[in-house]
């Protein structure tokens, strides 16, 4: 299954470039992470083209990823930041960085700021609603249970806006927390502007197999349909649970099994509709 496969969630970072105050030191991913070492997992999976996704709130981050962008073509797009809760910032960032043809999407670090009512802020919501008359796509990160259920309010109060649930929102391992995920999840798709991602899947220091991701990557397919999610291989964050080969094989695996219409949504033409990326054999 390779070919006609759009990878919508990869990170690049390099610490002589910022600071990634989140990375853990000592960690397997305290280290940095090149084009070329990403070029090399793609090329091993057989995946053509991938979709850079911010991993710091900074204009530093976005400005590496779109240098990379304009050095690679094989990177289709990129989801930078703004500072949403500044509008005005926001705007002349997003004029600064839409002249660049690689962007196509904005995502915040909701899980690391430390204000729990950040996408209910009311210059957040304005923000938000210049990214949607741009037509600008707003990813959310690592959403439970934190703000997953704000990710439906914001819908159902800015239903031009596209709102990509990255990682499925993080689905929990505990059965009761994970049904509450679930109806969390189903009252986010309920919003036809809701699109999610089947990525991030890995839990820590567990390798990601097929048995373990199929509750939640069937429960996506559920309230979503294939027309609305995405593959993202998460890559390097998997590196501490096996890689890039592994998460391939195990997400791949549950989208193999759906019919072939349905399995190049998942796998481009989802990505092609939300974030303007097109479909390439390599």
């Amino acid at each position: 299954m390779t070919g006609h496969v759009v990878d919508t969630h990869l990170h690049l970072w390099d610490l002589t470039v910022s600071e990634y105050a989140w990375l853990p030191p000592g960690s397997p991913l305290h280290t940095t992470f090149t084009a070329e070492q990403a070029r090399r997992e793609l090329d091993a999976a057989g995946i053509a083209t991938a979709v850079l996704v911010q991993a710091e709130d900074s204009e530093t981050d976005t400005e590496f990823m779109l240098a990379q962008a304009g050095r690679h073509d094989w990177i289709a797009g990129v989801v930078g930041w703004v500072r949403l809760d500044d509008p005005d910032t926001a705007r002349r960032q997003l004029d600064r960085w839409q002249r660049h043809p690689a962007f196509r999407g904005v995502r915040h670090l909701v899980h690391d700021d430390p204000r729990a009512d950040f996408l209910d802020l009311p210059a957040v919501r304005r923000s938000l609603a210049v990214l949607a008359e741009r037509g600008l796509p707003f990813d959310v990160p690592d959403a439970w249970p934190r703000h997953l259920g704000q990710v439906a309010d914001l819908a159902a109060a800015l239903p031009e806006l596209t709102i990509v649930v990255d990682h499925l929102g993080k689905p929990p391992a505990d059965p009761e927390e994970f049904r509450a995920w679930l109806s969390t999840l189903r009252a986010v798709a309920a919003h036809p502007g809701t699109v999610a991602k089947i990525s991030g899947l890995q839990r820590p220091g567990e390798p990601l197999t097929a048995d373990a991701a199929r509750p939640a990557v069937e429960a996506a397919f559920e309230v979503f349909g294939a027309g609305r999610l995405m593959y993202g291989g998460d890559w390097p964050m998997t590196v501490p649970s096996g890689g890039y080969g592994r998460t391939w094989d195990a997400v791949s695996a549950l989208i193999g099994e759906l019919p072939a219409s349905e399995r190049s949504l998942v796998l481009s033409g989802t990505a092609s509709a939300i974030y303007g990326v097109a479909e390439r054999v390599r």
